[in-house]
C-alpha cells in the first residue's frame, strides 16, 4: 500500500511540474504572438504616416510612441538613404567607407573592386577572371556577379576581413536604390566616407547640420567638395525600429525594412528581424 501511495505522489509531482512548464511555455508563446501582432500594427501605422505625408513632404526620419492593447510601443523610422547601398554606390564611396572603418587606402580600393565585381556581370572578354581569383583564394564558390541579395553577403566577398565586415554592416544596405546618401540623417562614418570629404569640412558640417535649411543648395555649399555624393533622390525604403513593453512586463524589439508603394498595396516588407 505504501509503495502505491508513493507512486501516486510521484505521479502527482510529475504532473504538477508538467502543468507548470506547459503554463510557462504557453505564456511565452502568447507573449511572442502579442509582440508579433503589435509589431505588424506598428509597421502599418508608420507606413500610414509616411504615405499620408506625400512623397514630396515625406520626412527622412521620425519617431512616435503609442499604447495599444495595454502595451507600450516606441517606434522610430529612418530612410534607407542614410546608408551606403552595396548595389548602387560607386567605388569611391565604398572605398571611403571601408577606409573610415579601418582599412588601409590600398586595401579599401581593392576591397571596393571586389564588391563591384561581386554585384556586376563581367564583360565577355573578362568572364571567368573573378572566378579564377576566388579559386586561387581557396574559395569553393564564385562571386554572385549580380546584385547583393542581403548585406550579409558582404562576408563572402574575397579579401574582406570578417572584423571589417562586422563594422560595415550598420552602415550599408541593399534596399535604398540610390547611389548617394542623405547627409541630413546619415551617420558620421557615412558622411566621412563621401569622396572629397575633409576632416575640417566634416567637423563643420556636423556642427551645422541641424541648423541647415532643407535646401539642396545650402547642403551642397556646406559639404564643399563632397557635395557630389549627397543624393537629392528619396528612397522609398524605410527602416523601422519597434520596441514593445507588454502588459506582463516582458519586452520585445524588432527591426523591419519596408518599401513604400502606391495604390491598394501601400507598402511591402523587405526585411523583418526580431532582436
Amino acid at each position: 500500500m505504501l509503495w502505491i501511495l508513493a507512486a501516486l505522489a510521484a505521479l502527482a509531482t510529475i504532473f504538477s511540474l508538467y502543468l507548470s512548464t506547459s503554463a510557462r511555455a504557453l505564456a511565452v508563446n502568447d507573449s511572442a504572438l502579442q509582440a508579433e501582432a503589435l509589431t505588424a500594427a506598428s509597421v502599418e501605422l508608420t507606413a500610414y504616416q509616411l504615405q499620408r505625408a506625400g512623397e514630396d513632404a515625406r520626412p527622412p526620419q521620425g519617431s512616435f510612441q503609442i499604447r495599444l492593447n495595454g502595451a507600450d510601443l516606441a517606434v522610430s523610422f529612418v530612410s534607407e538613404a542614410a546608408r551606403v547601398d552595396l548595389n548602387a554606390a560607386p567605388k569611391e564611396m565604398l572605398a571611403g567607407l571601408l577606409s573610415v572603418l579601418g582599412a588601409s587606402e590600398d586595401d579599401a580600393r581593392q576591397d571596393a573592386d571586389r564588391i563591384i565585381a561581386w554585384r556586376t556581370r563581367p564583360p565577355q572578354d573578362a568572364a571567368g577572371n573573378e572566378d579564377a581569383l576566388y579559386r586561387a583564394g581557396g574559395r569553393s564558390y564564385s562571386p554572385r556577379q549580380a546584385p547583393f541579395a542581403h548585406v550579409n553577403e558582404l562576408a563572402l566577398v574575397l579579401g574582406l576581413p570578417s572584423a571589417l565586415v562586422e563594422r560595415a554592416l550598420p552602415f550599408v544596405t541593399v534596399f535604398s536604390g540610390v547611389s548617394g546618401v542623405d547627409v541630413r540623417i546619415a551617420a558620421l562614418e557615412v558622411i566621412a566616407a563621401l569622396p572629397g570629404m575633409t576632416p575640417l569640412t566634416l567637423k563643420q558640417f556636423l556642427n551645422d547640420r541641424t541648423s541647415l535649411p532643407n535646401d539642396g543648395a545650402a547642403i551642397a555649399a556646406a559639404l564643399g567638395g563632397a557635395a557630389g555624393s549627397a543624393t537629392a533622390q528619396k528612397s522609398r525604403a524605410y527602416r523601422i525600429l519597434i520596441r514593445i513593453r507588454l502588459p506582463n512586463g516582458r519586452g520585445a524589439a524588432s527591426e523591419v525594412v519596408i518599401s513604400l508603394r502606391g495604390g491598394e498595396d501601400p507598402y511591402r516588407v523587405l526585411s523583418w528581424k526580431t532582436m
